[in-house]
């Protein structure tokens, strides 16, 4: 009897977690951009409409590998995806709940360290320079 809840709970866990994964992906990536991908058909539709020779291939070349051209359509060109960056990012910030009254102060101590100087870990640079020589033969 148990067992059917416990396979729709696994389902509505699945649920909220590719969920909650879609939200962060569209609000903090540019997979929002994505959601253009319609008015992508819908441009190329027009152009297939002008011209019927024109590919899917030759499309995406016009309006992505020449850069940014100001033609006649250049407004619409502008809503295709990944044209223009949206500029959209949300900041996700989870706070545990932390019960300070718990929490054992601890003093606080000014220790001071003592640094080498460069007069104390000075080496010679004809030491150093052996480095650099070929080998020697004995």
């Amino acid at each position: 009897m148990g067992l059917p809840h416990l396979r729709t709970f696994a389902v509505l866990k699945k649920i909220i977690t590719i969920s909650f994964l879609s939200i962060y992906l569209f609000s903090t990536t540019e997979l929002s951009q994505l959601l253009k991908l319609p008015s992508l058909v819908e441009h190329y539709i027009e152009h297939k409409q002008e011209n019927r020779d024109i590919t899917l291939w030759a499309f995406l070349c016009m309006h992505y590998a020449h850069g940014i051209v100001k033609d006649a359509d250049y407004d619409k060109d502008m809503k295709l995806p990944f044209k223009t960056s949206d500029g959209i990012n949300l900041t996700i910030t989870a706070f545990t709940p932390h019960n300070f009254s718990t929490e054992i102060a601890k003093p606080v101590t000014n220790e001071t360290k003592s640094f080498p100087s460069y007069n104390e870990v000075f080496l010679a640079s004809s030491f150093l320079s052996n480095i650099w020589q070929p080998p020697r033969t004995c």
